[in-house]
């Protein structure tokens, strides 16, 4: 009899931490089976990546392949595996000639999935010029100048890689955290040699680097940058989520995500921010927010509207238009994948409404928030 009640208590147990384990499981994991994190612009794509990636093969903590199951679990579209060239602390245990390779191994992990994985690598530099990423590249092996600090970018250009810089406000080249730009930096740009610049890095935000963006018709890109588990550096078993680059495309392949990249259609998801240039930044809104017909209840003025958010993000919302609402202020939030009440003083019955709102997690300049106006349908 007690044999009987410890294998139950055993099967018991195994159940309850199966259980747990479940609970535990991130909303935004289960939602990128099952729903888009964002929807795309009407005609177009929205691609989900992450071009700031490391493994073992340069100071990452895990194998290639680990990269690609974290990023299928996690909603991506599109990654590459961007380990450096010359900062090798690896080499004792694993040697590393081909600096290729973590892209072939995690190329071959992600074959038979949606994720596709795009070659890259990390230019290592002291400031000037600092690291710089070069992704879409066709051998990294070829970018390997460990004693010229642009020769790498060049070559970088001659293979049309798209390249970036990296965390232009990290405190060990920028005492203060703040982005600013070298001759050398201008020189890259106007050479044409630089594309973007990265606005978000693992968990750092610089409004400097977006006016650099802005100032300089650079690419904002938000990367994770990520050297352990995403698990556990973005808090994911519980809700958070890595930065991601949303390229908005003709389509998902390869060479639009890449010419979209060229032409800086992207929007930067940091915890609940979303970040990008204004045209951008509006475009993704406007697909993921939509309100209702206005309807009203027997001889009332007051209009009831529902606002659907269809994204992964939350929304914080601030209504800058005449009308003043019923039950509720004009600043308010909508939660992933939900919906919200909105009753409206009207004065007047309305067939229709256009309604003007700010959008206090939209960042589209330094202090600067999206403003948008949105049509009921």
């Amino acid at each position: 009899m007690i044999l009987i009640n410890k294998k139950i208590y055993t099967i018991v147990k195994i159940i309850s931490r199966a259980f747990l384990l479940l609970i535990l499981i991130s909303p935004l994991w289960i939602c990128a089976q099952d729903q888009p994190l964002f929807l795309a612009p009407t005609g177009q794509s929205i691609v989900s990546t992450d071009l700031h990636i490391h493994t073992t093969f340069s100071d990452g903590s895990v194998w290639p392949n680990i990269r690609v199951e974290e990023a299928l679990k996690e909603g991506l579209d599109l990654i590459s595996i961007t380990d450096h060239l010359e900062y090798q602390p690896h080499r004792k245990d694993l040697p590393n000639p081909d600096r290729n390779r973590s892209y072939d191994i995690a190329e071959g992990a992600a074959e038979k999935s949606k994720l596709t994985v795009i070659r890259g690598a990390e230019i290592t530099r002291s400031m000037p010029p600092g690291h710089i990423n070069a992704v879409f590249i066709k051998d990294a092996n070829k970018l390997f100048f460990p004693d010229d600090p642009t020769a790498g970018i060049i070559e970088a250009n001659r293979q049309n890689g798209f390249v970036f810089w990296n965390h232009p406000n990290w405190e060990a080249q920028r005492k203060d955290g703040i982005a600013k730009l070298d001759p050398m930096h201008i020189e890259l740009i106007e050479r044409k040699l630089l594309h973007g610049i990265e606005v978000v890095n693992f968990t750092t935000l610089s409004e400097e680097a977006i006016e650099i963006a802005l100032e300089n018709n650079l690419t904002m890109v938000g990367t994770s940058d990520i050297h352990k588990l995403t698990a556990w550096d973005f808090d994911i078993p519980h809700g958070g989520h890595r930065p991601m680059t949303f390229v908005i495309s003709k389509n998902n392949s390869p060479e639009e995500v890449k010419n979209a990249l060229f032409e800086g259609k992207t929007m930067v998801w940091f915890k609940e921010l979303m970040i990008g240039k204004e045209e951008h930044l509006f475009e993704v809104v406007k697909a993921n927010l939509s309100a209702s017909h206005p309807t009203y209840e027997e001889d009332e003025l007051i209009a009831k509207v529902v606002l659907k958010n269809h994204s992964a993000n939350i929304l914080h919302l601030r209504y800058t238009g005449p009308f003043t609402f019923h039950q509720d202020g004009t600043i308010f939030k909508i939660d992933p994948y939900s919906e919200k009440n909105i009753d409206i003083k009207t004065l007047e019955t309305k067939t229709f409404l256009e309604l003007p709102f700010e959008l206090l997690n939209g960042i589209i300049g330094k202090k600067k928030y999206l403003n948008f106006k949105i049509q009921t349908q």
